[in-house]
């Protein structure tokens, strides 16, 4: 196998003719202002105190760790509470990943794909007819009771309720007080 041939240097400005045309007095280009084709360091930092905690590294290095430690509790907190009835786990794990992903660029680049699958996802239910966007929501809401129920079959009742609540539940089938 053999090298890949080099790759010729990129011509100077002064080689390239001005543009004309609509664009021609703008000298800003999506990479110079954070856009998509820029890297991640040539990004500015939208808030001033966080450029100021990267400019020392011992402060970088702690924020670097507590934006870790946040992130990952929320992940956690997300998969202990995904079982539960009500929101909680996809919506903190979501939570965590972007807190991850304001420092990490790995956490950046799984977000990005978490928002692309949701969006390919919405985009493909709305072009299903209204028959069947019924369906899984009822679908949708009868697993989210069956959810709660089968909850408070195998625990109970939470204690923190107040009795009334205790006593309208414990009227449910199946359901001890």
């Amino acid at each position: 196998m053999q090298p890949a041939p080099p790759v010729p240097p990129a011509p100077d400005d002064a080689a390239t003719p001005a543009p004309t045309g609509p664009a021609a007095g703008r000298t800003r280009t999506g990479a110079s202002r954070g856009g998509p084709g820029s890297t991640r360091r040539e990004r500015r930092d939208r808030w001033e105190w966080r450029a100021r905690v990267r400019a020392d590294p011992k402060k970088h290095r702690v924020y670097r760790v507590v934006v870790a430690c946040v992130g990952v509790f929320l992940i956690l907190l997300g998969a202990a509470t995904g079982w539960l009835p009500g929101p909680g786990g996809i919506p903190l794990v979501l939570a965590g990943l972007a807190v991850l992903a304001s420092e990490f660029a790995w956490a950046h680049r799984l977000l990005k794909r978490a928002r692309i699958a949701v969006r390919r996802f919405t985009h493909w239910a709305a072009r299903q007819p209204l028959w069947l966007r019924l369906t899984g929501s009822g679908a949708a809401i009868a697993c989210a009771l069956g959810g709660a129920w089968l909850f408070l079959v195998v625990v109970g009742p939470p204690a923190v309720l107040p009795a009334e609540a205790v006593a309208f539940l414990g009227r449910i089938p199946g359901v001890d007080p």
